[in-house]
Protein backbone atom coordinates (compact mmCIF):
# COMPACT_ATOMS: atom_id res chain seq x y z
CA UNK A 1 0.00 0.00 0.00
CA UNK A 2 2.80 2.35 1.01
CA UNK A 3 4.22 1.61 -2.43
CA UNK A 4 0.74 2.45 -4.56
CA UNK A 5 0.69 5.78 -2.63
CA UNK A 6 4.26 6.96 -3.06
CA UNK A 7 3.78 5.95 -6.65
CA UNK A 8 0.61 7.80 -6.96
CA UNK A 9 1.98 11.05 -5.54
CA UNK A 10 4.89 10.58 -7.99
CA UNK A 11 2.79 10.62 -11.17
CA UNK A 12 0.45 13.05 -9.65
CA UNK A 13 3.70 15.63 -9.22
CA UNK A 14 4.46 14.47 -13.01
CA UNK A 15 1.03 15.25 -14.11
CA UNK A 16 0.68 18.69 -12.07
CA UNK A 17 4.99 19.77 -13.78
CA UNK A 18 3.36 19.04 -17.34
CA UNK A 19 0.56 21.50 -16.67
CA UNK A 20 2.58 24.38 -15.41
CA UNK A 21 5.20 23.30 -18.05
CA UNK A 22 2.13 23.38 -20.78
CA UNK A 23 0.43 26.85 -19.32
CA UNK A 24 3.75 28.92 -19.33
CA UNK A 25 4.60 28.13 -23.18
CA UNK A 26 0.80 29.02 -23.93
CA UNK A 27 1.50 32.47 -22.65
CA UNK A 28 4.78 32.83 -24.37
CA UNK A 29 2.62 32.35 -27.27
CA UNK A 30 0.20 35.01 -26.41
CA UNK A 31 -2.13 32.33 -25.77
CA UNK A 32 -4.47 32.04 -23.10
CA UNK A 33 -3.83 30.27 -19.86
CA UNK A 34 -6.45 27.38 -19.34
CA UNK A 35 -9.39 28.75 -17.00
CA UNK A 36 -10.26 25.92 -15.25
CA UNK A 37 -8.37 22.97 -16.71
CA UNK A 38 -7.80 22.21 -20.47
CA UNK A 39 -9.72 23.07 -23.44
CA UNK A 40 -11.76 20.33 -24.61
CA UNK A 41 -11.64 19.14 -27.70
CA UNK A 42 -14.01 20.54 -30.60
CA UNK A 43 -14.54 23.65 -28.48
CA UNK A 44 -17.20 22.30 -26.11
CA UNK A 45 -16.64 22.12 -22.54
CA UNK A 46 -16.13 24.76 -19.63
CA UNK A 47 -12.89 26.46 -20.40
CA UNK A 48 -14.08 28.46 -23.74
CA UNK A 49 -13.95 31.64 -24.65
CA UNK A 50 -16.51 33.76 -22.73
CA UNK A 51 -18.63 33.35 -19.96
CA UNK A 52 -19.04 29.65 -19.95
CA UNK A 53 -19.78 27.45 -17.32
CA UNK A 54 -16.78 26.48 -14.88
CA UNK A 55 -14.68 29.54 -16.90
CA UNK A 56 -12.68 31.25 -15.26
CA UNK A 57 -10.60 35.23 -16.21
CA UNK A 58 -7.21 35.27 -15.74
CA UNK A 59 -7.54 39.12 -15.63
CA UNK A 60 -5.63 39.49 -19.00
CA UNK A 61 -6.48 41.40 -21.96
CA UNK A 62 -6.32 39.17 -25.45
CA UNK A 63 -5.88 41.59 -28.66
CA UNK A 64 -6.44 39.15 -30.91
CA UNK A 65 -8.88 37.27 -29.11
CA UNK A 66 -12.62 37.16 -29.62
CA UNK A 67 -13.13 36.89 -26.37
CA UNK A 68 -12.06 40.14 -25.64
CA UNK A 69 -14.36 41.99 -27.85
CA UNK A 70 -17.35 41.08 -26.54
CA UNK A 71 -19.31 41.02 -23.10
CA UNK A 72 -19.25 37.62 -22.42
CA UNK A 73 -21.02 35.79 -25.53
CA UNK A 74 -19.19 33.41 -27.12
CA UNK A 75 -18.69 33.43 -30.79
CA UNK A 76 -19.81 30.45 -32.50
CA UNK A 77 -17.31 27.84 -34.28
CA UNK A 78 -17.67 27.52 -37.54
CA UNK A 79 -19.71 30.26 -38.67
CA UNK A 80 -22.57 28.87 -36.27
CA UNK A 81 -25.17 31.46 -34.80
CA UNK A 82 -24.51 33.56 -32.60
CA UNK A 83 -24.21 37.42 -31.92
CA UNK A 84 -20.68 39.18 -32.70
CA UNK A 85 -20.07 42.19 -30.77
CA UNK A 86 -18.20 44.98 -32.41
CA UNK A 87 -14.65 45.85 -30.58
CA UNK A 88 -14.41 49.53 -31.85
CA UNK A 89 -10.85 48.45 -32.67
CA UNK A 90 -9.62 49.92 -36.33
CA UNK A 91 -8.79 47.17 -38.95
CA UNK A 92 -5.93 48.62 -40.93
CA UNK A 93 -7.06 45.73 -43.31
CA UNK A 94 -10.30 47.31 -44.10
CA UNK A 95 -11.45 48.62 -47.93
CA UNK A 96 -13.08 51.40 -45.68
CA UNK A 97 -9.95 52.32 -43.40
CA UNK A 98 -7.63 52.54 -46.19
CA UNK A 99 -5.32 56.11 -47.05
CA UNK A 100 -7.59 57.86 -49.91
CA UNK A 101 -5.78 58.43 -53.59
CA UNK A 102 -5.40 61.88 -54.56
CA UNK A 103 -4.81 62.02 -57.78
CA UNK A 104 -7.67 59.03 -58.63
CA UNK A 105 -9.86 61.43 -56.46
CA UNK A 106 -9.15 64.21 -58.58
CA UNK A 107 -9.37 62.32 -61.92
CA UNK A 108 -13.10 61.26 -60.52
CA UNK A 109 -13.82 65.05 -59.36
CA UNK A 110 -12.71 66.18 -62.98
CA UNK A 111 -14.91 62.97 -64.52
CA UNK A 112 -18.14 64.77 -62.77
CA UNK A 113 -17.39 67.97 -64.48
CA UNK A 114 -20.29 68.95 -67.03
CA UNK A 115 -18.21 69.96 -70.10
CA UNK A 116 -20.66 71.33 -73.54
CA UNK A 117 -19.59 69.47 -76.16
CA UNK A 118 -20.01 70.94 -79.98
CA UNK A 119 -17.94 72.58 -82.27
CA UNK A 120 -15.43 74.60 -80.75
CA UNK A 121 -14.90 78.09 -83.28
CA UNK A 122 -11.55 79.38 -83.50
CA UNK A 123 -11.21 83.14 -83.73
CA UNK A 124 -7.97 83.93 -84.86
CA UNK A 125 -5.43 86.39 -82.81
CA UNK A 126 -2.51 88.01 -84.63
CA UNK A 127 -0.11 90.74 -83.69
CA UNK A 128 -3.35 93.87 -84.38
CA UNK A 129 -5.14 92.85 -81.61
CA UNK A 130 -2.45 93.32 -78.67
CA UNK A 131 -3.80 97.19 -77.38
CA UNK A 132 -0.99 98.52 -75.51
CA UNK A 133 -1.86 102.09 -75.99
CA UNK A 134 -5.35 104.08 -76.56
CA UNK A 135 -6.30 105.36 -80.10
CA UNK A 136 -6.79 109.06 -80.18
CA UNK A 137 -10.55 109.64 -80.06
CA UNK A 138 -10.10 112.62 -82.61
CA UNK A 139 -8.00 112.36 -86.07
CA UNK A 140 -7.16 115.70 -87.93
CA UNK A 141 -5.42 114.24 -91.06
CA UNK A 142 -6.65 115.46 -94.45
CA UNK A 143 -9.40 117.27 -92.66
CA UNK A 144 -10.77 121.00 -93.10
CA UNK A 145 -11.37 123.23 -90.25
CA UNK A 146 -13.90 126.12 -90.27
CA UNK A 147 -12.95 128.77 -87.11
CA UNK A 148 -15.42 131.86 -86.21
CA UNK A 149 -13.91 133.17 -83.34
CA UNK A 150 -13.58 136.68 -81.33
CA UNK A 151 -11.48 138.14 -79.31
CA UNK A 152 -10.30 141.05 -77.71
CA UNK A 153 -7.04 143.49 -76.56
CA UNK A 154 -5.38 142.78 -73.87
CA UNK A 155 -2.27 145.18 -73.61
CA UNK A 156 -3.81 148.39 -74.42
CA UNK A 157 -5.11 150.56 -71.74
CA UNK A 158 -6.35 154.02 -73.82
CA UNK A 159 -8.26 152.00 -76.78
CA UNK A 160 -9.69 148.78 -76.44
CA UNK A 161 -10.17 146.78 -79.75
CA UNK A 162 -12.85 143.56 -80.17
CA UNK A 163 -12.92 141.34 -83.32
CA UNK A 164 -14.99 139.53 -85.20
CA UNK A 165 -13.06 136.92 -87.46
CA UNK A 166 -12.77 133.38 -88.53
CA UNK A 167 -10.28 130.98 -89.82
CA UNK A 168 -9.91 128.24 -92.30
CA UNK A 169 -7.60 125.76 -92.30
CA UNK A 170 -5.86 122.48 -93.79
CA UNK A 171 -4.37 119.78 -91.84
CA UNK A 172 -1.80 117.56 -93.94
CA UNK A 173 -1.06 115.31 -90.75
CA UNK A 174 -2.34 114.87 -87.60
CA UNK A 175 0.08 117.79 -86.35
CA UNK A 176 0.53 120.28 -89.06
CA UNK A 177 -1.91 122.59 -90.75
CA UNK A 178 -1.76 125.29 -93.23
CA UNK A 179 -4.77 128.57 -92.78
CA UNK A 180 -5.70 131.73 -93.85
CA UNK A 181 -7.73 133.99 -91.55
CA UNK A 182 -8.97 137.28 -91.30
CA UNK A 183 -10.66 139.95 -88.55
CA UNK A 184 -12.62 142.77 -88.27
CA UNK A 185 -11.87 145.21 -85.87
CA UNK A 186 -14.30 147.19 -83.37
CA UNK A 187 -12.46 149.66 -81.25
CA UNK A 188 -13.74 151.63 -77.90
CA UNK A 189 -11.94 154.03 -75.85
CA UNK A 190 -10.65 153.06 -72.34
CA UNK A 191 -11.37 155.52 -69.21
CA UNK A 192 -7.95 156.24 -69.35
CA UNK A 193 -8.31 158.26 -72.59
CA UNK A 194 -10.90 160.30 -70.84
CA UNK A 195 -8.74 161.05 -67.67
CA UNK A 196 -5.68 162.18 -69.13
CA UNK A 197 -7.32 164.39 -71.15
CA UNK A 198 -9.17 165.91 -68.48
CA UNK A 199 -6.25 166.10 -66.61
CA UNK A 200 -3.04 166.91 -68.80
CA UNK A 201 -5.55 168.68 -71.05
CA UNK A 202 -4.01 167.05 -73.92
CA UNK A 203 -5.38 164.32 -75.80
CA UNK A 204 -3.39 161.09 -76.15
CA UNK A 205 -1.78 160.03 -79.40
CA UNK A 206 -3.98 156.47 -80.79
CA UNK A 207 -4.67 155.09 -83.49
CA UNK A 208 -7.09 152.21 -84.48
CA UNK A 209 -6.84 149.24 -85.90
CA UNK A 210 -9.86 148.40 -89.35
CA UNK A 211 -8.67 144.66 -90.63
CA UNK A 212 -5.79 141.89 -90.63
CA UNK A 213 -5.56 138.87 -92.55
CA UNK A 214 -2.37 136.43 -92.17
CA UNK A 215 -1.55 133.16 -93.70
CA UNK A 216 -0.85 131.15 -90.97
CA UNK A 217 1.46 127.49 -89.56
CA UNK A 218 -0.04 125.18 -86.63
CA UNK A 219 1.95 122.11 -85.13
CA UNK A 220 0.37 120.29 -82.97
CA UNK A 221 3.29 118.83 -80.46
CA UNK A 222 0.90 117.82 -76.89
CA UNK A 223 -2.36 115.95 -76.64
CA UNK A 224 -4.14 114.60 -73.11
CA UNK A 225 -7.32 113.91 -71.49
CA UNK A 226 -8.97 114.83 -68.49
CA UNK A 227 -12.23 113.68 -66.75
CA UNK A 228 -15.17 115.47 -65.64
CA UNK A 229 -16.28 114.72 -62.18
CA UNK A 230 -15.23 111.05 -63.08
CA UNK A 231 -18.31 110.83 -65.51
CA UNK A 232 -16.67 111.66 -69.01
CA UNK A 233 -13.22 111.95 -70.58
CA UNK A 234 -12.59 115.21 -72.55
CA UNK A 235 -9.58 115.27 -75.07
CA UNK A 236 -7.62 118.27 -75.46
CA UNK A 237 -4.50 119.31 -77.29
CA UNK A 238 -1.72 122.34 -77.10
CA UNK A 239 -0.85 123.99 -80.37
CA UNK A 240 1.37 126.76 -81.58
CA UNK A 241 0.73 129.29 -84.63
CA UNK A 242 2.91 130.96 -86.50
CA UNK A 243 2.58 132.93 -89.51
CA UNK A 244 2.56 136.31 -91.79
CA UNK A 245 0.30 138.95 -92.95
CA UNK A 246 -0.97 142.23 -93.57
CA UNK A 247 -3.25 145.21 -91.57
CA UNK A 248 -4.43 148.43 -91.67
CA UNK A 249 -4.13 151.02 -88.95
CA UNK A 250 -5.99 154.64 -88.52
CA UNK A 251 -4.58 157.50 -86.53
CA UNK A 252 -7.27 159.09 -84.65
CA UNK A 253 -7.05 162.97 -84.60
CA UNK A 254 -6.65 164.81 -81.29
CA UNK A 255 -8.28 167.68 -82.77
CA UNK A 256 -11.07 166.90 -85.26
CA UNK A 257 -10.79 169.66 -87.88
CA UNK A 258 -7.00 167.73 -88.97
CA UNK A 259 -8.07 165.01 -91.15
CA UNK A 260 -6.49 161.26 -90.38
CA UNK A 261 -4.22 158.98 -92.16
CA UNK A 262 -4.44 155.37 -92.93
CA UNK A 263 -1.20 152.81 -92.26
CA UNK A 264 -0.59 149.33 -94.20
CA UNK A 265 1.08 147.62 -91.14
CA UNK A 266 2.78 144.04 -91.74
CA UNK A 267 2.20 141.76 -89.31
CA UNK A 268 4.02 138.58 -88.43
CA UNK A 269 2.01 136.66 -85.74
CA UNK A 270 2.98 134.40 -82.94
CA UNK A 271 0.31 132.41 -80.57
CA UNK A 272 -0.54 129.68 -78.10
CA UNK A 273 -4.17 127.45 -78.13
CA UNK A 274 -5.91 125.09 -76.72
CA UNK A 275 -8.53 123.08 -78.56
CA UNK A 276 -10.77 120.51 -76.48
CA UNK A 277 -12.92 118.33 -78.33
CA UNK A 278 -16.91 117.83 -77.66
CA UNK A 279 -17.71 115.55 -81.02
CA UNK A 280 -16.04 114.25 -83.93
CA UNK A 281 -16.75 117.30 -86.08
CA UNK A 282 -16.50 119.85 -82.90
CA UNK A 283 -14.03 121.98 -80.76
CA UNK A 284 -13.44 124.66 -78.67
CA UNK A 285 -10.48 126.66 -78.96
CA UNK A 286 -9.32 128.94 -76.67
CA UNK A 287 -5.41 131.07 -77.44
CA UNK A 288 -3.49 134.09 -77.32
CA UNK A 289 -2.12 135.54 -80.22
CA UNK A 290 0.72 138.53 -80.64
CA UNK A 291 0.93 140.78 -83.67
CA UNK A 292 3.84 142.39 -84.05
CA UNK A 293 4.10 145.37 -85.93
CA UNK A 294 5.82 148.91 -87.17
CA UNK A 295 3.11 151.57 -86.60
CA UNK A 296 2.81 155.44 -87.80
CA UNK A 297 1.36 157.30 -85.19
CA UNK A 298 0.13 161.48 -85.76
CA UNK A 299 2.80 163.65 -85.24
CA UNK A 300 2.95 165.61 -82.02
CA UNK A 301 3.39 169.27 -83.49
CA UNK A 302 0.63 169.26 -85.87
CA UNK A 303 -0.68 172.71 -86.68
CA UNK A 304 -2.73 174.57 -89.03
CA UNK A 305 0.64 175.84 -90.59
CA UNK A 306 2.24 172.47 -90.20
CA UNK A 307 1.51 169.04 -91.46
CA UNK A 308 -1.88 170.06 -91.76
CA UNK A 309 -2.89 167.76 -94.77
CA UNK A 310 -3.11 163.93 -94.11
CA UNK A 311 0.08 163.49 -96.83
CA UNK A 312 2.21 165.56 -94.94
CA UNK A 313 1.02 164.48 -90.95
CA UNK A 314 1.95 160.63 -92.59
CA UNK A 315 5.26 161.78 -94.23
CA UNK A 316 6.16 163.16 -90.72
CA UNK A 317 4.63 160.73 -88.12
CA UNK A 318 6.13 159.47 -85.13
CA UNK A 319 6.78 155.42 -85.49
CA UNK A 320 6.46 152.49 -82.72
CA UNK A 321 7.20 149.02 -82.54
CA UNK A 322 3.78 147.39 -81.08
CA UNK A 323 2.85 144.26 -79.64
CA UNK A 324 -0.90 143.68 -80.10
CA UNK A 325 -1.83 140.53 -77.89
CA UNK A 326 -5.11 139.67 -77.91
CA UNK A 327 -7.13 136.92 -76.61
CA UNK A 328 -9.35 134.86 -79.02
CA UNK A 329 -11.99 132.08 -78.48
CA UNK A 330 -13.61 129.83 -81.16
CA UNK A 331 -15.54 127.18 -81.83
CA UNK A 332 -14.25 125.40 -85.17
CA UNK A 333 -15.93 122.91 -87.41
CA UNK A 334 -14.35 119.91 -89.00
CA UNK A 335 -14.49 118.77 -92.59
CA UNK A 336 -15.27 115.50 -93.28
CA UNK A 337 -17.35 115.25 -90.04
CA UNK A 338 -16.38 111.70 -88.90
CA UNK A 339 -12.88 110.27 -89.87
CA UNK A 340 -11.88 106.38 -90.40
CA UNK A 341 -8.78 104.89 -89.17
CA UNK A 342 -6.21 103.83 -91.82
CA UNK A 343 -3.45 102.31 -89.46
CA UNK A 344 -2.78 99.51 -87.15
CA UNK A 345 -3.92 99.95 -83.41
Amino acid sequence: MRTLRHRSRSALIVALALVASTAFADNKKGGKPPAGGTKPAGGAGGGGKGSGAGGGDSGEIEMDSDAGKGSGSAKPAGGGSGSAVDSGEIQMDDEQNKPGDLSADLAADQANVVVKTGEVKKTPISWKDIVVVVRKPFLKARRTELNPMVGTTMNDNMIRHETLGGEFAYYLTDVLAIGVEGQYYVHTFAEPYDLVARQARRLPTVNQYNWSTALDFHYVPVYGKFAVLDHRLITWEVYFTAGVGVGQSEVVPRDKAFPGFTNLLIEPNLGANMRFFLAKWLTVNLGIRDYLFIDKYEPTNRSATMNATAADAQAHADSAFVNNIMFQIGLSFWLPTSFDYTTFR
